[in-house]
Parts: structure tokens; C-alpha cells; sequence
């Protein structure tokens, strides 16, 4: 993808996360790879009037510098650290869905509940303490609670998915939302029961060649 398709695919994202209500407002970002620098939402910018105009750009190596005529979300740093720590990764979403964001308050990851989990490459969605939002704390937890997997419940705050592509890290806020749904509910019936860890490993070997197909 070229840098104007990433900013119209970027702009694009954004909208639909509020449309499927996994955001609210301007709280969430998106962010993609763009070579050695990052391309990022704006701070405060509705998305009904954001353009691809606007979307910053951000070198990964730098330090709170940018490109563009607004200034880049206040969670770069958080963004900026992942793609610098996982080269696998091309796209990170963040969002304040409300699941997510009641399970993140209660400070619980998500155990093997069900097997979608799979696609986040860990049996479980761990939940980090809480950091101020923007700051370099909240970075390193995000960074550290992620470890190998796809996604992270960021405690008292919200939430995290990565993707191969920006359409697989939405892919995948739309599942963590539904996992948090489902281990939420699950948890007001009854003591839901687990998946096992061998089983959850098995799924997913199976999800690396299965699932949304990414376009980069």
C-alpha cells in the first residue's frame, strides 16, 4: 500500500471503529507502518471530518517528532514502542470499547473461554496495571503485557489489537470486544468453563493459515 492509501485505509478505520461502537468520540487512535516511521490519527480530531491530509507521520526512531498539519495522538509513544518492538506487526488499533474497558477496570485478562482467542496467538488476554495515558509508563506496560500476542487489555484504560494489516488489527478489536462480551456474561451465569492450553496452541497453529486475509 502506498502512503496515501494507508491514510485513506487509516481514516476509513477510524470511522468504523466508532461505527461498530468499539470507540466513542476522539479517544481511540489507529496507527500503520509506513518503512522506518508511522503514520497516526491526530489528537482531538473527530473522525466524520478527519481527511488523510491529516494523519500524522512519525519517524520510529524519533522522539515526539512529526509531519502533518496537526499534532499525532497523545498515545504515540504507546504506538511508536509496539512497532518498534514487534516487526511482525504493520497496524495497532486502541480503543475504549466498553467490555474491554469494564474487564480492563476489574483489572482480569481474558482466560481461554473460547477459541478465538486463538487469532490473538496467546491462550490469554492479559490486563496491565494502570498508567496516565500518553506517557511513557503506559508504553512500556503496553509493550510488556503484549509480549508475543496480538492483544492487551490496558488496565482502567481500554484496549489494544495488532494486525498484519491494518484490516487484521480491526479484525481482531472487533474480536477482543467480543471476547470481553462473552467472558463478561459468561462470568455474571456461572464459572465458565476453559479451554484447555494444548488445545488453545493447536488453534493457533491452525489460525496462522485461516482467518481475514491481510492486505499490507
Amino acid at each position: 500500500m502506498t502512503d496515501a492509501t494507508k491514510r485513506e485505509a487509516i481514516v476509513e478505520a477510524a470511522r468504523s471503529m466508532n461505527a461498530l461502537g468499539l470507540n466513542r468520540g476522539t479517544a481511540g487512535n489507529i496507527s500503520a507502518r509506513d518503512g522506518d516511521a508511522m503514520l497516526i490519527t491526530p489528537s482531538g480530531m473527530p473522525y466524520a471530518t478527519m481527511t488523510p491530509a491529516m494523519i500524522a507521520r512519525m519517524p520510529l526512531a524519533g522522539d515526539g517528532e512529526s509531519e502533518g498539519p496537526l499534532a499525532p495522538s497523545s498515545e504515540w509513544r504507546m504506538h511508536r514502542d509496539i512497532l518498534r518492538a514487534r516487526a511482525d506487526v504493520q497496524a495497532v488499533v486502541h480503543t475504549h470499547s466498553i467490555y474491554a474497558t469494564t474487564l480492563a477496570a476489574l483489572r482480569r485478562e481474558i482466560p481461554p473461554v473460547h477459541y478465538m482467542i486463538g487469532i490473538f496467538r496467546t491462550s490469554r488476554i492479559r490486563c496491565t496495571d494502570y498508567a496516565p495515558f500518553g506517557t511513557q509508563a503506559l508504553s512500556d506496560l503496553a509493550v510488556e503485557g503484549l509480549g508475543r500476542a496480538h492483544g492487551v487489555l490496558l488496565g482502567n484504560h481500554g484496549m489494544i489489537a495488532l494486525g498484519e494489516g491494518l484490516d487484521r488489527a480491526m479484525w481482531r478489536a472487533v474480536e477482543l470486544e467480543a471476547l470481553a462480551q462473552l467472558y463478561y456474561l459468561a462470568r455474571i451465569a456461572g464459572e465458565p468453563a476453559l479451554i484447555s492450553e494444548e488445545e488453545i496452541e493447536n488453534e493457533i497453529t491452525r489460525f496462522e493459515n485461516y482467518g481475514l486475509k491481510s492486505v499490507k
